[in-house]
């Protein structure tokens, strides 16, 4: 899931928004409960409170801004793709979802107390541009704060699956070339980032998380529904190869049977930072 060739953003662009096109429907069912466990870190990281305006970026089907709602917040979900936009608005109709582009957010300076966006950033053609416009839209003083997956390694479903297309099946299926998958699974790059974009007072930190799959075919059925690049990789392979690697999937995840559940370990690391 890296390249050392240039990135063409309208590409990558344009895949993603398919991509999740596609997998809305899929993605609250697949990859929910796993990213679900990161909204109170979230929250708490933008010291949201009763009262708090909070701009909730890539807000997917709603999860985080429901949460943040429950809480007494203020709160605008923005997401690129209408079919995800449609799913947070029927699953949550009292809130305000809308469509727009994280790298270019149609909405006014210093508009909000808080920013957050979870899992977001490494679906982004330009996660830089998005970091910016976080912090134009903040007032001074407010918060900004983002997840990520953690390196493969930690990350153990990622790890499971890009093992096997590597060993079964290749990487290379003509996917647009976009940042690299990982790239913020590096603290120092989360730091980075956010200090270029003006922002202060910076913590990263990770988060273990757990994934409860239902069986052993689980961990293929959701990254082969629910994601982009990983689903792409996957119906990218030879029907020959792809039966393979779902074997190789399957016979891994059983290793992580703990009595009658397979939890899967699937650190994520979480960024904050406030505008001063």
């Amino acid at each position: 899931m890296t390249s050392t060739d240039p990135i063409d953003p309208v590409a990558f662009r344009a895949f993603e928004h398919a991509g999740w096109q596609r997998a809305a429907e899929h993605y609250p069912d697949a990859f929910g409960s796993l990213t679900s466990q990161t909204i109170a870190s979230l929250l708490d990281a933008v010291r949201l409170e009763p009262g708090t305006k909070l701009l909730d970026v890539a807000s997917g089907p709603g999860f985080v801004a429901a949460a943040a709602a429950e809480r007494g917040a203020i709160v605008v979900g923005v997401d690129f793709s209408p079919a995800m936009v449609d799913y947070a608005r029927r699953r949550h109709p009292t809130l305000t979802f809308m469509e727009g582009d994280a790298e270019k957010l149609r909405l006014p300076d210093r508009n909000f107390d808080a920013v957050v966006m979870n899992f977001g950033l490494l679906h982004l053609a330009r996660p830089e541009a998005a970091v910016s416009e976080a912090f134009r839209v903040l007032r001074t003083g407010g918060r900004y704060s983002f997840t990520v997956w953690a390196k493969p390694e930690v990350a153990a479903g990622f790890g499971i699956v890009l093992r096997a297309i590597e060993t079964h099946g290749t990487i290379d299926v003509g996917l647009p070339i976009g940042p690299a998958f990982f790239r913020f699974s590096d603290p120092g790059e989360c730091r980075r980032c956010l200090l270029e974009a003006g922002f202060d007072h910076v913590e990263v930190r990770e988060l273990p998380l757990a994934w409860r799959l239902a069986s052993a075919d689980s961990l293929f059925d959701a990254m082969s529904r629910g994601a982009v690049r990983t689903t792409a990789l996957l119906y990218g392979q030879t029907p020959e190869n792809l039966s393979a690697i779902r074997e190789a999937i399957r016979t891994t995840v059983r290793q992580y049977a703990r009595g009658d559940a397979i939890v899967v370990p699937m650190g994520a690391v979480i960024a904050s930072a406030i505008k001063s």
